[in-house]
């Protein structure tokens, strides 16, 4: 069931949240469906849809159908871990996650997230992950799913470059990333070209603005992948989509 597509501008949908904003924040929950139904959640680290179960429902059911036992899997700006939680059950002890998480407050509730469900298959980088290894202003935000890689930063934080780590042994070859990093979405891209050529994982690319969808779009394209939207007609309409090859 996706509660989290009832409006809540509509009187439904503000008497359905009404009684949420009394669950203290610091409260463990049972998330409710899906693949991750009785994995332990802490309310106040994201939206209330993480423990429904109903967060971003049908880009997590593509994410369902289409990892697989044994996936290695990078979770870019991994936040509190939703999808990294998700992916180390699809991927199962065969499998390994990778979550990379620059943020503080962010890392600290994906690691409580792992200790509370007992999880040994994903290993936390604490870095944001650009074009080039080295050190960049990050720009917070009191929503946490906001912060940035920014000029304008108060935040220092460690970047890394993907084909680096791969090419050092770091970390192996994916099979299956997704990349949600406001706005920084290009030079992830670029900083993996190499085993975007070479290896083709399937990916779950977020979008923030205009322009650098389109620049992403094209510079997947460009490396033959196929692009299809999630939860939008085309590609020009959402700022979700999927890419592989055929």
């Amino acid at each position: 069931m996706n509660v989290s597509q009832i409006s809540n501008q509509k009187l439904f949908g503000k008497l359905l949240r009404f009684p949420l904003q009394f669950i203290p924040a610091e409260t463990v929950m049972p998330i409710l469906q899906g693949k991750l139904r009785g994995k332990k959640w802490i309310v106040g680290s994201g939206q209330h849809g993480c423990w429904l179960g109903s967060y971003e429902y049908e880009k997590q059911r593509l994410f369902e159908e289409t990892l697989t036992e044994g996936s290695i899997v990078f979770d870019i700006g991994s936040h509190v871990g939703f999808y990294t939680l998700l992916a180390s059950v699809l991927v199962g002890t065969q499998g390994r996650v990778f979550a990379f998480e620059p943020l503080p407050r962010n890392l600290l509730f994906l690691n409580q997230h792992l200790q509370l469900n007992q999880i040994d298959n994903v290993t936390v980088i604490a870095s944001a992950v650009s074009d080039t290894c080295g050190v960049t202003s990050f720009a917070t935000h009191s929503n946490s799913f906001l912060g940035q890689i920014s000029s304008q930063g108060e935040l220092q934080v460690e970047t890394l470059a993907l084909d680096e780590l791969v090419n050092s042994g770091q970390i192996p070859l994916p099979t299956h990333i997704k990349i949600d990093v406001e706005g920084a979405e290009m030079s992830v891209l670029r900083g993996a070209k190499s085993l975007l050529s070479s290896s083709h994982p399937t990916i779950f690319l977020a979008t923030h603005g205009y322009e650098v969808h389109q620049q992403s779009c094209q510079f997947l394209e460009s490396l033959g992948y196929c692009l299809k939207a999630i939860g939008a007609e085309n590609i020009q309409q959402s700022d979700e989509l999927i890419a592989y090859i055929e």
